[in-house]
């Protein structure tokens, strides 16, 4: 397959709003594509290479002088070679080959596909082509059910492989994946509601539950052999041997187990989120201790509990991990429900998640069986854009532009992002210097007065609620928006949703 046809066909994703035609012409694009060339077409459309990290930056990519091609000659193969001997440069000299790797790649390409390459490579297409628009795609491209490809993608952590599977394997084999202890899955995601109260009217007797300001994990374990995760499956395992070390003392053998982590003061209470995430960085540092709460099981000694009821899975969790267990009533009164979230709060922490005692839990699914209330509403947003300072900030990147994802283009673009408002409250000084110098590296242009960025940070934004405004294209704006802090476990897709917010005009 030559890449000009992938260039072509992202182009008329892009172009349209329709969801059924970005379907269509991604499903036609997947039937032309060899079989062997699915995981690479897949990671490019994506804007996530099947290699993972490249090792490479707008800056490198930036500092090119090359010049492109007229012809349309270029493999999609040949890209795919190029990105395996980018991952291979390691080691003295790997800046300067990774830069003869992308002269070269560069210079086979158009200045249309160059473009296209570059954002895929960096995550940044802008295609509308999410991850649920080419589900659907390779369902539609191999005609087999769409609940059954997602599944399978969801269970997999692998999209590309599911398509691959799809589309050369047989309705058996798309059926028969599940879960596989080692293979880390999508974590199931939480709708949110103003009280505790509110999120029962919505899922009826519910195991109502802490809701911590740490890091979401999901751990496997088989034999004495554990693996950690985190909530975008990157492997942190040898960066949490206090946690590998409670897991093996686990009375089981095979296990996957759903929690958060976070580390404590020395009078118990939770430190800082950033303080938690610190330890998954490469320069971490094992004096600061974490401790697991863990809230589901997923798996036990052979048996899949995916598709079993909360209650089941919350005896099987209690006999499994005992004291390491997220704490929680199951009740339907909202009394008793308000009431554990006061305790909660007053313990340091962010709040409950009320979760439906019937629920199954669903993999890589925000739906209405998990419900978080949090006292101050909190979003996670993308910051589009700052303005930089006046006074003593004239020297730092200050006011944010936000905003919030859009997945069916109600607003705009079919997985585009709506600006909702700007807020500078919140930011500490050494926030303003870390947005001073990461957001060039994302820098899309700049005017005078602003650095406009390309979407890639995500930032949890506490406010009071919205207003109708007809400056914002959303019909909204935040009010009293202050930032919470960074969000570096969340990709750009994991944004709360313009949609979301506009509930509140109702809330």
């Amino acid at each position: 397959m030559k890449i000009a046809d992938v260039v072509a066909t992202a182009e008329e994703v892009a172009a349209t709003g329709s969801r059924l035609a970005k379907i269509d012409a991604l499903a036609g694009l997947l039937r032309r594509a060899d079989p062997s060339e699915v995981p690479a077409l897949v990671g490019l459309l994506l804007a996530e290479p099947r290699q993972g990290r490249l090792g490479v930056g707008w800056r490198g990519i930036a500092a090119l002088a090359v010049e492109h091609a007229d012809d349309q000659t270029l493999a999609l193969s040949d890209v795919d070679a190029s990105f395996d001997a980018l991952t291979g440069a390691a080691g003295a000299g790997s800046a300067a080959r990774r830069t003869t790797i992308l002269s070269s790649l560069a210079s086979r390409a158009t200045a249309a596909q160059w473009d296209f390459l570059s954002r895929a490579m960096m995550g940044e297409l802008r295609t509308g082509a999410l991850s649920g628009v080419l589900l659907d795609a390779v369902a539609k491209a191999s005609d087999r059910p769409a609940a059954v490809v997602r599944r399978a993608a969801m269970l997999s952590g692998d999209l590309g492989a599911t398509a691959v599977l799809a589309l050369t394997g047989s309705a058996d084999d798309l059926e028969a994946v599940g879960l596989q202890v080692g293979r880390p899955v999508l974590p199931m995601l939480a709708a949110t509601a103003s009280t505790p109260s509110a999120a029962l009217e919505v899922t009826g007797e519910a195991s109502v539950e802490y809701k911590l300001d740490g890091a979401r994990i999901q751990v496997h374990r088989r034999g004495d052999e554990v693996g950690v995760y985190t909530r975008s499956l990157a492997d942190i395992t040898h960066r949490v041997p206090e946690i590998v070390e409670i897991v093996r003392s686990l009375p089981a053998t095979d296990l996957i187990l759903d929690g958060e982590t976070l580390s404590l003061d020395e009078d118990g209470g939770p430190r800082p989120f950033q303080e938690t995430m610190s330890r998954f960085g490469a320069d971490a540092s094992r004096d600061l201790a974490l401790r697991p709460w863990f809230f589901d099981i997923l798996h036990v000694d052979g048996r899949d509990l995916l598709d079993e009821p909360l209650s089941l899975r919350l005896a099987e969790l209690e006999r499994v991990v005992g004291e390491w267990r997220m704490p929680g009533i199951v009740t339907a009164d909202p009394e008793a429900a308000e009431q554990l979230s006061r305790e909660a709060l007053a313990a340091g922490h962010e709040g409950v998640l009320v979760k439906g005692i019937d629920s199954t839990y669903t993999a890589g699914r925000r739906g209405k069986s998990w419900v978080k209330v949090k006292p101050v509403l909190t979003y996670d947003l993308v910051v589009l854009a700052a303005e930089w300072g006046s006074g003593r900030r004239r020297e730092w990147l200050s006011n944010l532009h936000l905003g919030a994802l859009d997945p069916e283009g109600e607003f705009g673009e079919p997985g585009g992002l709506v600006m909702v408002g700007k807020t500078f409250k919140g930011l500490t000084d050494e926030l303003l210097r870390w947005q001073t110098a990461t957001f060039p590296e994302h820098e899309e242009r700049r005017t005078a007065s602003t650095v406009f960025l390309r979407p890639a940070l995500v930032v949890e934004i506490a406010i009071d609620g919205v207003q109708r405004s007809p400056r914002y294209p959303g019909g909204i704006a935040l009010r009293f928006a202050r930032v919470k802090g960074y969000r570096p476990d969340k990709a750009v897709t994991e944004a709360d949703t313009i949609q979301t917010l506009r509930a509140l005009l109702r809330g």
